[in-house]
């Protein structure tokens, strides 16, 4: 493993270990709303500081954008930081939430972290040396067929401008695909096309944090990740569409049959 991708590893295990504490006792955590169906708890926050301690005492001079610190630093390496993915689910105690950590070199993603605390798994990702689930080498799934295909996907919750247009997009791929999901945790969504649980996966308005440590992850296992339009730009627009090849290739015509 990468000496970078180790110390995601650690950041990511101390931060699950606040998180599990806090799951047995839910109710008692201070939550509050920073906008509409948008929700921070002190695990966030907890989390999130544990992670950039972790790495900043290997890595002092990196930078850091995290959900609730915002960026801190400025360096040509940058950790991209979701302390806890999935904060709704986790709040009602649904199992279903993640970790995610990426690093990004001048530009380009270089390492990935996704974990998963309730069913200790693990994703991770080094450019260039493929993607791993708990040390296993992992790879998109081979079905060609949107028919025999599941896809994952995530409902707009903050901004329903856009809805209209989600929904068309949502309408056409559910009557031309097995089935649909939208279990709540886009990295953890990211994570599942990689290890070929979903053959694709579309949503919008997503963060940077939410989507980085996905994209590389997916990119390693063999699969294709791009915006609506089709270009790189995911980490900007949050837009997300990305499958194995050829799942994908019938995604993206579906969305672009729904332009703006």
């Amino acid at each position: 493993m990468h000496p970078m991708l180790s110390i995601a590893v650690k950041a990511a295990r101390r931060a699950s270990s606040i998180i599990n504490r806090a799951a047995t006792d839910v109710d008692l955590l201070q939550v509050t709303n920073k906008g509409p169906a948008d929700y921070v708890s002190e695990v966030d926050r907890a989390s999130e500081a544990a992670i950039i301690e972790v790495l900043r005492s290997s890595y002092p001079t990196h930078a850091f954008l995290g959900e609730e610190g915002g960026k801190l630093g400025d360096s040509e390496y940058i950790w991209i930081i979701d302390p806890l993915d999935g904060t709704t689910n986790f709040l009602h105690g649904l199992p279903h939430y993640a970790i995610s950590i990426a690093l990004k070199h001048r530009g380009v993603l270089t390492q990935a972290v996704i974990y998963e605390p309730t069913r200790n798994e693990l994703f991770t990702a080094t450019r260039g040396a493929g993607a791993f689930l708990n040390d296993r080498r992992i790879r998109v799934s081979r079905r060609d067929k949107l028919t025999n295909s599941l896809i994952g996907t995530g409902f707009p919750f903050r901004e329903f401008s856009s809805v209209d247009r989600y929904l068309a997009i949502f309408r056409e791929t559910m009557q031309k695909c097995a089935g649909l999901r939208r279990p709540g945790a886009a990295s953890l969504d990211l994570a599942y096309v990689a290890a070929g649980r979903y053959d694709g996966f579309f949503e919008t308005g997503l963060s940077s944090w939410d989507i980085a440590a996905g994209v590389l992850i997916i990119q390693e296992a063999g699969g294709i990740c791009t915006d609506w339009q089709g270009e790189e730009n995911y980490l900007e627009t949050g837009q997300v569409v990305c499958g194995n090849p050829k799942i994908f290739t019938q995604l993206l015509s579906i969305i672009k049959a729904h332009p703006e």
